[in-house]
C-alpha cells in the first residue's frame, strides 16, 4: 500500500507529520508492506506550513495512478470569531504568518487540489483519509455530503453546513473515508490504518515503539445504532 501526504500551503504540521511517522514505522514493521510520502498537487516544491514558517519539502506529485491511499492534513492558523474574517481575503493573496485558517482552506481550495481530490473520492481503489480540518478541505469542496466524517471540534458545525453527517468522535471509518478530528488524533488515526490495513500486532508495535496508547472508539458506519439512552 503506497501513501501519500498531501501537503498544501499553510498545512499544520503536525497533522501531516504525525501520521507519517507512524505509517513509516508501519512500513518497517511490516518489511514494506507500506510506503508513504509527501507531495504536492503541484509536485516537489517546499510547502510552507501555517505554523511560524515551518517548510516541509513535498517529494513528488499527488499521483492518482501510484497512490493507494491519501491524507489530507488541516490548516494551522488563527480561528477567529464569527464575521471576523473578511470575505474578500478568502482563497486570496500571498501566504502570511498567522493567517485565518478559513483563508488557508479557501487558498487551498483555488488550486488543482479539489480536482484531484474528486477524481480519488470518485476511485473505489483508493481510500482517502483526513486528520483534523482536512476534512473540510473536501467538504468545503463539495465532496463530503452524505458521507460520516469528523473534524476538529471547533469545525463541526461547518463540517455538517456542508451535508455531511459530522460525528464527534476521534475517529471515524465510512469505508474508503476515514478521518480524525483534532491535532494528535493524527497519531490514532495512523494506528488504526495500521491495524485495518495489516493488521493488529503491525499496530501493536509501533504503538509500544511511539510510547502512544490510542485513544477512542473508531466510530464505524457499518455497525447497529444504539438505543436511545
Amino acid at each position: 500500500m503506497h501513501i501519500q501526504v498531501v501537503l498544501f500551503d499553510g498545512f499544520d504540521p503536525l497533522d501531516a507529520i504525525a501520521p507519517y511517522e507512524v505509517l513509516y514505522a508501519g512500513g518497517m514493521a511490516s518489511g514494506g508492506a507500506v510506503t508513504v510520502e509527501l507531495v504536492s498537487a503541484e509536485g516537489p516544491r517546499e510547502v510552507m506550513s501555517g505554523t511560524g514558517g515551518l517548510a516541509l519539502r513535498a517529494a513528488g506529485a499527488l499521483d492518482l495512478e501510484r497512490a493507494d491511499m491519501l491524507l489530507v492534513p488541516g490548516a494551522s492558523g488563527r480561528v477567529g470569531e464569527p464575521g471576523e474574517v473578511p470575505k474578500d481575503e478568502v482563497g486570496a493573496g500571498e501566504w502570511k504568518q498567522d493567517e485565518f485558517i478559513p483563508v488557508l482552506l479557501g487558498r487551498a481550495l483555488a488550486t488543482e487540489l479539489p480536482a484531484l481530490l474528486e477524481r480519488a473520492m470518485d476511485d473505489p481503489a483508493i481510500t482517502v483519509a483526513t486528520v483534523c480540518g482536512g476534512s473540510l478541505v473536501l467538504a468545503m469542496a463539495g465532496l463530503l455530503e452524505g458521507r460520516h466524517a469528523t473534524t476538529h471540534h471547533l469545525g463541526l458545525d461547518l463540517l455538517d453546513a456542508t451535508g455531511a453527517h459530522a460525528i464527534r468522535a476521534r475517529v471515524v471509518d465510512d469505508g474508503d473515508l476515514i478521518t480524525g478530528s483534532s491535532v494528535t488524533s493524527g497519531l490514532d488515526l495512523g494506528l488504526y490504518l495500521l491495524e485495518r490495513e495489516l493488521g493488529p500486532r503491525i499496530a501493536h508495535a509501533v504503538e509500544e515503539l511511539f510510547a502512544h496508547e490510542r485513544r477512542g472508539t473508531v466510530w464505524r458506519a457499518q455497525s447497529p445504532a444504539p438505543a436511545t439512552f
